[in-house]
């Protein structure tokens, strides 16, 4: 509602243009205002491929004023002698507007050398276009759902299945629909999603003010008609903020840029809209909706189709499936018993909302059914388990067409489809996969240089394998030759057949497999566009898009790829992400041996069904010496292309590896990303200090952070380009002043240098590898082997573990870390340890020691059977300890000092057990008064390896009759077993000799770095914050965005009315009264004419920063600011 500025601008490229110009510029500009013009400035943040003066000007000009820049990296100008494209016509704006355009190049030229540009006002999407109905959840009874979704024994035990499965289901969407409200079809008027029933009432409540003011235009109905338009405002502010922190405290760093400026543009009102508009078919256009969800889903089809497999593998396909693959066994294998209870609640419990599919039953639902419910399906489910029918509703998927960014709307075939299966058959999937990838890993069927979907396991090692291997081939002088395989449409054209022959050829038989079979048979999908479907269609081929099972099977079908690599050859996959090296003197070795390689995956691929790429397949020839000829490699005939570099997981890998293509592409994604910060600290909702840093930590620093283990062998000089994102967003969030020191900074957003940070993640990424056994880069690490001749060579940089033992504190040195067993206990076998809390709703906070005792006492007087053992852990700064104590038995241990005191009561209960069973104890109770140990035991995961031990222990005394109890009691109330177990436990001698976990090792890193961090920060006594914060911690502030910028300003040092001299070269400002230089603390304490104001605000005249500006500021620190009159000028 708000005018606009728009102001056009030329800059010569042979005139300098004065810095003090661009500024009064935008000062004089009303707010808010877009420039637009040709700035002939060259930079990478808009396009360029070099930066030149004017170009770092433009970006030091847009970083002063917190300008967003909205150019989307296309050229706009051709320059007509060298025929070549530049970026030189930009469009920049004050933040508010940024959420509202969208950048555009003509492609005409329109006889110039210029491009026109265009600013799309982002369009709102119509009103009138319908959308699916919807279940409000928000407004669920949830109670009366579960009453009403009651699936009984009868509902589940028909003679065909099929129709249980509708029962079921109909009787979930019976109830739902009686105890969930649903949207309609239509868009609301009002799309804001923070509007609630409070902005309705409020907002409707001042349009009544206002009719009754406007017809009788009296003083009081004025007054009445201004108290209810404020309180419509203050609810709208405080339902936009109450909205963004929510939303904001549920992000992580898969969030995107992309998904978090459109929740932006909601949180502004702006739904752009996202309607197709029109398709091609043969040459003509399609328009009308149902017609296009028709050409949608033909498009789709036609690339599952069986008719895309060349002939000669048709042939084979034909003539191998003519062999029936019998599953069917009479033997008795565990992976096919019956699911259970446990499985059920187990994957219930890891559910996430998502969409539901064509039957509308949804995860929600599924969570709140009752027990008995549970029970019933848990029944239904073991019967298709058993009987060896799959359902045939859970055989049909919606699918939502998402357009692939940068490719034309009008082709089919450049949608990205969304499929939407049955939740009730994807919860019936996970419990499936669990047991398929449990078997799979425990038997080691999947190849170890596989990386994809895969516990502890990911894309860093795929690169960290390739930059080792290219480390080691520099050390040793040699050349190293990489292929990046492309599978085209592996997913959609995974051979359904070769996935169950690998699953026979593997010995899998019974229920397990058959499950498989029927699942991947006879699949059908509708696209849905709105409200509108299309005809059903059939994927001939493909694992099913948008099921659990469905990544774990295509594993399984690509995995035997690896096998038919030569030895000599290194090999990574991460799912289907194939890349293979070889590295030597001898050129002709390395072309012969790859070209075995890819010859024998060009076959395996020609019998499985995948098709390679060769346009797409693109080889590095990683060499330090320009001057050597790239190898000559064939795919399938056609010549493999070569480049200077290849983005591959993420990762940019330049031929001489030097990570600056990437670092240089990086640090662009991050600078135009600020945006957002630019946007949300000129906002009234979104400009909270703990909500920027958490958007930064979650969209900017976790760019920064993916693969800084890897490019961090980078040129010190290279990486701190990225120290100036660092430091540009830490200000954003601040609300710091420009010239504000960066440890200030640090100190003040409790944020670490970039450095330190790289230190920590490679250090915790080290000590991951070690802790599993089957790692491929493990040997890597341990061998020692080329230590002596790197250190002879300082030029080339080591690789990661060498890289990191240098760095390694000492402390580090000696530790053993703990492996994990990932394959753990059987998934269908309970895993869980239950445990007794004799003190019901008791606690230690609220009750008297002499109540809690008697309360224990009468337990044991209950369980006086059972003989007590007492355990407890004990942590202090230079002791870690561990004791038990029963009938009159003390034994205590000392750990290693960087065992948590987690690990130190898990080692406590461990050694009780073994105690037990050395004494042959039959009936005993361990107590506890670490409650997060026992809901560890009771939870079914085992990912610390000591809980595992503890687990498997007390499964082994279980199983030679023993009976064992556990039970919490608290700490330091007078239980003088507790009590003697906490005295031995503090004072233990004995060293213990144990691996320490992971979790214990990447707590002390994170410990030793901020430890580094405060050393650096202790050496900072001339620093203005260090004064006021000596002791680096997070500092919460409950400000509003104003007093906090100006309270952050103040304790950094560094203000507007202070240091903006130092932007224009002038003289320090001095004080008006003294004549004396202006600082900060001179306004605070020095200056003598306000002497009378800081009696009346803070009762004295003599008092040191940290009183005013400390952790807590004092609450009479802004009203002595605006009393003085520098509160704005700050």
């Amino acid at each position: 509602s708000n005018l606009v500025t728009i102001c056009t601008l030329y800059l010569p490229p042979s005139t300098s243009v004065d810095e003090r110009d661009l500024n009064r510029l935008v000062d004089e500009l009303p707010t808010p205002f877009i420039i637009l013009g040709d700035f002939n400035g060259h930079s990478p943040l808009w396009g360029s491929k070099n930066t030149n003066l004017r170009g770092r000007q433009i970006e030091e000009f847009v970083n002063t004023h917190s300008l967003c820049l909205l150019n989307n990296g296309e050229d706009t100008y051709f320059h007509q002698r060298s025929r070549t494209f530049h970026s030189l016509d930009l469009a920049l704006c004050t933040p508010s507007l940024a959420p509202y355009f969208n950048f555009r190049v003509g492609v005409d030229l329109r006889d110039s050398d210029h491009f026109p540009i265009f600013l799309d006002r982002v369009n709102v999407g119509s009103n009138d276009a319908q959308r699916p109905t919807r279940y409000l959840f928000h407004r669920a009874d949830w109670t009366h759902f579960a009453l009403r979704a009651l699936i009984t024994r009868d509902m589940v035990e028909g003679e065909n299945l099929n129709e249980v499965v509708n029962l079921v289901t109909k009787t979930i969407i019976s109830a739902a629909d009686d105890s969930i409200p649903k949207s309609g079809l239509s868009f609301p008027k009002n799309r804001k999603p923070w509007w609630n029933k409070y902005c309705t009432d409020t907002n409707r409540d001042q349009r009544r003010a206002w009719n009754v003011f406007r017809r009788h235009p009296t003083s009081a109905n004025q007054i009445a008609f201004q108290r209810a338009k404020s309180v419509a405002r203050w609810a709208r502010r405080k339902s936009e903020r109450g909205y963004w922190i929510k939303f904001v405290s549920g992000i992580n760093s898969s969030v995107t840029a992309k998904d978090m400026w459109d929740n932006v543009r909601r949180a502004c009102g702006i739904y752009p809209e996202k309607r197709i508009s029109c398709l091609r078919k043969n040459g003509q256009e399609v328009r009308h909706i149902s017609d296009m969800v028709d050409v949608l889903a033909g498009a789709f089809a036609s690339i599952c189709s069986a008719s895309n497999y060349t002939e000669p593998f048709l042939t084979h396909k034909n003539r191998t499936e003519r062999i029936k693959l019998r599953f069917q066994t009479t033997k008795r294998i565990s992976y096919n018993a019956d699911l259970t209870i446990f499985e059920l609640h187990t994957a219930l419990s890891v559910l996430k909302h998502t969409s539901p599919g064509p039957d509308e039953v949804t995860y929600s639902m599924l969570q709140h059914l009752s027990e008995h419910s549970l029970q019933n399906i848990l029944y239904m489910f073991n019967r298709i388990w058993k009987e060896h029918v799959f359902p045939d509703c859970w055989k049909h998927a919606f699918i939502i067409p998402i357009p692939k960014p940068g490719k034309d709307p009008q082709d089919p075939l450049n949608y990205r489809p969304i499929a939407l299966t049955s939740c009730m058959c994807k919860l019936f999937e996970r419990i499936v996969n669990v047991r398929l990838v449990h078997i799979l890993e425990k038997n080691e069927y999947i190849s170890p240089f596989q990386s994809g979907f895969r516990k502890s396991r990911s894309t860093i090692d795929n690169l960290m394998s390739l930059e080792t291997d290219i480390r080691v081939a520099f050390l040793k002088r040699n050349h190293l030759v990489s292929i990046f395989f492309d599978i085209y449409k592996a997913y959609d054209r995974t051979w359904r057949y070769g996935i169950m022959k690998n699953l026979y050829d593997l010995g899998f038989r019974g229920n397990l497999p058959i499950f498989v079979q029927n699942f991947l048979k006879q699949r059908f999908f509708r696209v849905r566009m709105g409200n509108t479907y299309s005809n059903i269609f059939c994927q001939e081929e493909g694992v099913p898009q948008g099921s659990v099972l469905s990544v774990t099977l295509f594993v399984l079908a690509i995995n035997p790829i690896l096998s038919v690599i030569p030895q000599t050859v290194q090999k990574n996959l991460y799912v289907d992400d194939l890349h293979i090296s070889c590295y030597g003197r001898n050129m002709q070795l390395i072309e012969r041996q790859l070209q075995i390689a890819i010859n024998n995956i060009v076959e395996w691929s020609n019998k499985s069904g995948f098709t390679i790429s060769a346009q797409k397949t693109i080889g590095i020839h990683f060499c330090k010496r320009p001057l050597h000829a790239d190898p000559e490699l064939l795919l399938s005939g056609v010549p493999i292309r070569f480049q200077d570099n290849y983005k591959f997981l993420g990762i940019v890998f330049d031929k001489r590896l030097t990570f600056l293509p990437h670092i240089a592409s990086l640090r662009k994604r991050c600078l135009r990303s600020l945006n957002i910060l630019r946007t949300l600290s000129n906002t009234s909702w979104g400009a909270d200090r703990s909500c920027l840093l958490r958007v930064y930590r979650s969209v900017i620093r976790s760019m920064i952070d993916y693969g800084s283990v890897v490019y961090g062998s980078a040129r010190p000089s290279y990486l701190k380009r990225l120290d100036y994102v660092h430091h540009q967003a830490l200000r954003l969030c601040l609300g710091a002043f420009r010239t504000s020191p960066i440890p200030s900074l640090y100190a003040e957003a409790f944020e670490p240098s970039l450095s330190s940070r790289r230190d920590k993640l490679s250090l915790s990424y080290y000590f991951r590898i070690l802790s599993n056994d089957n790692h491929p880069l493990r040997g890597t690490l341990l061998n020692g082997n080329y230590n002596r001749l790197f250190n002879a060579r300082p030029s080339c940089i080591p690789h990661f573990g060498l890289r990191m033992r240098n760095i390694l504190p000492d402390t580090f040195h000696d530790v053993k870390i703990h492996t994990n067993d990932f394959c753990g206990h059987p998934p269908w076998m309970e895993n869980s340890i239950s445990y007794i809390n004799p003190f019901g709703n008791f606690t230690k906070s609220d009750s008297n020691n002499s109540v809690l005792i008697s309360l224990f006492n009468q337990h044991r007087q209950f369980y006086q059977s059972y003989q007590p053992v007492f355990t407890d852990g004990s942590k202090s700064l230079n002791h870690v300890g561990c004791a038990f104590f029963t009938n009159g038995h003390i034994v205590s241990y000392k750990l290693h000092s960087l065992t948590s005191v987690f690990s130190s009561e898990i080692t406590a209960v461990y050694f009780a057990l073994k105690y037990i069973d050395v004494h042959d104890i039959r009936k005993s109770i361990l107590y506890t008064d670490s409650m997060s140990l026992l809901e560890s035991l009771r939870s079914s995961s085992t990912r610390n390896p000591l809980i595992k031990e503890v687990k498997d222990f007390y499964r082994h005394l279980l199983s030679k009759g023993a009976r064992i109890l556990f039970s919490w009691v608290p700490s330091h109330v007078g239980i003088t077993g507790n009590e003697l177990a906490d005295k031995s436990a503090k004072s233990a001698t004995e060293f213990l000799t144990r691996p320490i976990v992971y979790a214990d090792v990447r707590l002390a890193v994170n410990q030793w770095c901020h430890c580094q961090w405060q050393e650096k920060w202790n050496m900072e006594t001339n620093n203005k914050l260090h004064v006021i914060k000596p002791v680096l911690s997070h500092w919460v502030t409950k400000l509003n965005r104003r007093c906090d910028v100006v309270l952050t300003r103040l304790r950094i040092g560094h203000t507007r009315l202070t240091h903006k001299y130092l932007l224009f070269a002038e003289s320090p400002p001095t004080c008006s009264h003294c004549g004396d230089i202006l600082t900060v603390k001179h306004i605070l304490t020095d200056c003598v004419a306000v002497n009378r104001r800081r009696l009346r605000y803070f009762r004295s005249s003599s008092f040191d920063l940290s009183f005013l500006l400390g952790q807590i500021p004092h609450f009479n620190l802004f009203m002595y600011l605006k009393d003085i009159g520098v509160f704005h000028d700050i």
